[in-house]
């Protein structure tokens, strides 16, 4: 047992190397570039999950509330597409978060007597420990494998844990979390990963007046230039960076236009910046492109969906139109 034992702490160590030498690798070459990025990936370590719970409590951030109303309201209908023709079904969640909204959706499949595994997956351990601890005892009888890692690795080992139909469940409008050429790659690569009769549930963010765009992601209370600001946090504390948060600001922008809403983080200073036995130059005013949250119109999420191999076949919204939950098969 000791010697068992001790090989689990090596492996765990060998792990947590290779993430910190993979996380100092994606910060070096983002930092290095021609603009400066980083990857949001990396926002979600225990601090980044606690504050964009913040994020999505704050007034101003509609996103969640609209998702939410449709999981609360339109429940059964959700359950209905999901249980499709009554075959067997793994229900993996990419990105699960929390799993607040999902989890009206789970209780009404265990009330009707769905023959499904919840499967979330989420690049977050903290999260994923969260759900093991917490949906068995406030959802009893649910079966659940949580899996830790990047979405098309876990999706794979998803798909190898059985033969049963795949319901991917897409939420929160990740898929505006990327370029319109990088979530059109995203779903092809998705839809890759799936097989004919499997479906999913796409979280789309649609287009709106630009000024309440603009809110969502400038918050009076200042949670998602705390978000933001505790990536580089996460570098001081992981990588030994000595980023002074003072010295950077938050800037976000919308075009109504093309639809992108993004954030930087804008240094107030010439400075430089130690980390993984680098330096990184700032001059003032450059940017660091953090992230950036696409909108949508539905003409150009069926579209997303019919190029990328899946058939859009319903759609779910909320009382105002701001937001889409829609079904994608595969046939």
């Amino acid at each position: 047992m000791k010697n068992f034992e001790n090989n689990v702490l090596t492996d765990t160590s060998v792990a947590e190397q290779e993430f910190n030498q993979q996380f100092c690798d994606d910060v070096i070459a983002g930092l290095k570039a021609v603009p400066k990025f980083l990857q949001p990936k990396y926002f979600y370590d225990s601090a980044g999950d606690e504050i964009f719970q913040q994020i999505m409590g704050s007034n101003e951030y509609y996103p969640t509330d609209c998702e939410l109303e449709i999981f609360t309201q339109q429940t059964q209908e959700l359950a209905k597409a999901m249980i499709a023709d009554d075959s067997p079904f793994d229900l993996i969640e990419l990105g699960a978060g929390d799993a607040m909204k999902s989890t009206h959706l789970l209780r009404h499949l265990l009330n009707e007597s769905a023959d499904f595994r919840y499967v979330p997956i989420d690049i977050s351990g903290h999260v994923i420990n969260y759900l093991k601890e917490t949906l068995p005892v406030t959802l009893p009888g649910l079966q659940l494998i949580g899996l830790t890692g990047e979405y098309f690795h876990m999706l794979k080992e998803a798909a190898e844990l059985s033969p049963r139909r795949k319901v991917v469940l897409f939420l929160g409008s990740n898929i505006g979390n990327m370029p319109v050429s990088d979530a059109q790659q995203f779903c092809i690569e998705l839809r890759n990963h799936l097989a004919k009769g499997d479906s999913v549930l796409m979280g789309v963010d649609l287009k709106k007046n630009p000024k309440t765009i603009l809110a969502a992601y400038n918050d009076a209370e200042g949670h998602t230039r705390n978000f933001n600001l505790n990536l580089l946090t996460r570098i001081n504390s992981e990588l030994g960076a000595n980023f002074d948060l003072s010295k950077f600001e938050h800037y976000p922008t919308y075009d109504p236009e093309t639809g992108a809403c993004k954030s930087y983080l804008i240094s107030l200073a010439d400075q430089q910046v130690s980390l993984c036995n680098q330096t990184v130059t700032f001059t003032k005013d450059e940017y660091i492109y953090m992230e950036i949250s696409q909108k949508y119109t539905l003409g150009q999420t069926d579209y997303m969906a019919s190029v990328s191999g899946f058939k859009p076949v319903q759609h779910f919204f909320d009382s105002k139109k701001w937001f889409v939950d829609a079904i994608w098969t595969v046939e």
